[in-house]
């Protein structure tokens, strides 16, 4: 099982030094990576319904009006560093670099509340580089809406630890959280992977899909999340393309 706590609560250590990111050019057709968004989508239990409801509508008024109310962690999304971080930056914060640029996306079968850990990180192709999206297919997502879509995998904090020294930026997964999934976290639970990727500004990417294309190769990402100021997070419409 992954592991439940961590030494302390850590504050806002930085961002990573990392290289900066560049788009390719490569001329394969982008990747849509996000669940089409709706009020029914899988959602952590803690957290309130949705609501999308249409306050005008054409022919009754001169134009459609869609009003959204949900909280930004509802369907595929990407955490700030303040979501877990008391001091750390919040979405409007988050530097434009740090939301696009190459990566890899690795397939790991893991069973059902199974585990994902640094012998597993170590071995996975191809080798990530210092300032890589990392990008986890489980084949979770293609049990969205259902109950064993909560039953996830998790990485441990060690794996998380792992994936900061190597240099990370942003660290995205096709289920609800890299952390225990909730059914299975004791009440001392202490989120050690959000805190070791949030508190050195690794990015967290939550509710991804069609990753499976694109497993084994390095590819090129923008996950450019809503500039919401003071928030903790934002939804967004990750895309991807292969570069190899």
């Amino acid at each position: 099982m992954c592991e439940t706590d961590t030494p302390k609560t850590p504050g806002w250590k930085g961002w990573l030094e990392l290289p900066s990111p560049k788009i390719s050019g490569a001329s394969g057709p982008w990747i849509d990576l996000s669940h089409r968004l709706t009020e029914g989508l899988s959602r952590i239990p803690s957290f309130p319904q949705p609501h999308i409801r249409q306050i005008s509508k054409i022919p009754q008024a001169r134009a459609n009006v869609t009003e959204l109310h949900m909280v930004v962690h509802h369907g595929t999304h990407i955490d700030a560093p303040r979501h877990f971080i008391a001091d750390g930056p919040t979405m409007d914060e988050v530097p434009l670099e740090r939301l696009y640029g190459p990566g890899v996306v690795w397939h790991f079968d893991v069973a059902d509340g199974g585990i994902i850990d640094v012998a597993d990180l170590e071995r996975a192709t191809p080798r990530m580089r210092p300032g890589d999206m990392v990008l986890i297919d489980t084949s979770r997502s293609r049990h969205i809406n259902t109950d064993r879509y909560m039953q996830h995998a998790c990485l441990t904090g060690e794996a998380a630890g792992w994936l900061v020294e190597q240099g990370a930026k942003l660290v995205g997964i096709d289920c609800p959280t890299p952390d225990l999934a909730s059914s299975l976290r004791p009440s001392d639970f202490a989120f050690p992977v959000h805190y070791n990727l949030l508190s050195r500004g690794v990015l967290i990417a939550e509710h991804l899909t069609n990753l499976a294309g694109l497993t084994g190769k390095r590819a090129e990402f923008m996950f450019l999340g809503l500039n919401i100021a003071g928030s903790d997070g934002a939804p967004v419409r990750p895309v991807a393309r292969i570069v190899d």
